[in-house]
C-alpha cells in the first residue's frame, strides 16, 4: 500500500499542471494505472460473490450511465462479449465512491462505476490478453450508441482508477484507494490538461 500512497502523493504534486474548472473541484481528469492488486481482488471476489478466483482471472473497471435500463443493457452486452470469448462473468461490483468530493461539473456527468470480475480458469495469461482485447472491442461496438458506457480497463494484469476530480481528491473519491489491503508493485499516475 506504501507504493500506492507514494504515487498518490506524487500525483497531487502535479495539480498545477492540470486543468481546473470554474467550480474549483472538477479537473480535466486524473488517474492511476496499477498492477492488478491480486490479494485485494481475491478478497473482494470472496466478499462480493462468495467465490475464490481461479489462478487466471480479469477485472474490468467500467463506467455506466445512471439510467438503470441502459446500464443493464450495457452490462448484458459486455457479458455477451466476454462469454463469446469463452470467459465467464462472476459478477459486477459497485465500486464504492464518495461523490461529495466532486465539483458541480463532474457531478453532472458522474457515471455509475462498476467492476466486472471475469473467470478465466485454464486460459493462459497471454491468450487471455487477446480474448479480453476482442471482448472489449465487441462491447464498445455493441454499446456505441450509449455515450455513458466506457471501459477504463479490462485486464488480468492491470486496473485503472480515474475521474474528473482533483488529484488530492482521487483517493477520497475512490474508497478502494484508501483501503490498506490494496497493494501493488507498479503504479503510474497522470493528471490531464485538455488542449
Amino acid at each position: 500500500h506504501r507504493l500506492l500512497q507514494t504515487a498518490i502523493e506524487s500525483l497531487t504534486c502535479m495539480t498545477h499542471r492540470g486543468g481546473i474548472a470554474a467550480d474549483g473541484k472538477t479537473g480535466d481528469g486524473c488517474g492511476l494505472l496499477m498492477q492488478m492488486p491480486d490479494r485485494f481482488m481475491r478478497t473482494l471476489a470472496q466478499e462480493s460473490f462468495g467465490v475464490a478466483l481461479a489462478e487466471t482471472y480479469a477485472v474490468g473497471q467500467v463506467f455506466l450511465g445512471a439510467d438503470p435500463q441502459r446500464a443493464s443493457a450495457a452490462r448484458q452486452a459486455m457479458e455477451r462479449a466476454l462469454t463469446d470469448q469463452g470467459l465467464s462473468v462472476l459478477g459486477w461490483r459497485k465500486v464504492p465512491t464518495d461523490s461529495s468530493v466532486c465539483g458541480e461539473i463532474a457531478l453532472a456527468s458522474l457515471p455509475v462505476i462498476e467492476q466486472v470480475f471475469v473467470d478465466a480458469a485454464g486460459v493462459a495469461a497471454d491468450v487471455l490478453s487477446g480474448k479480453l482485447f476482442v471482448a472489449r472491442r465487441k462491447a464498445e461496438i455493441a454499446n456505441a450508441a450509449d455515450p455513458d458506457f466506457y471501459i477504463c480497463s479490462l485486464s488480468g494484469k492491470i486496473i485503472a482508477y480515474k475521474g474528473l476530480v482533483m488529484p488530492v481528491d482521487l483517493p477520497r473519491f475512490y474508497l478502494d484507494l484508501a483501503d490498506a489491503r490494496l497493494e501493488t508493485a507498479i503504479c503510474v499516475f497522470h493528471q490531464r490538461f485538455s488542449t
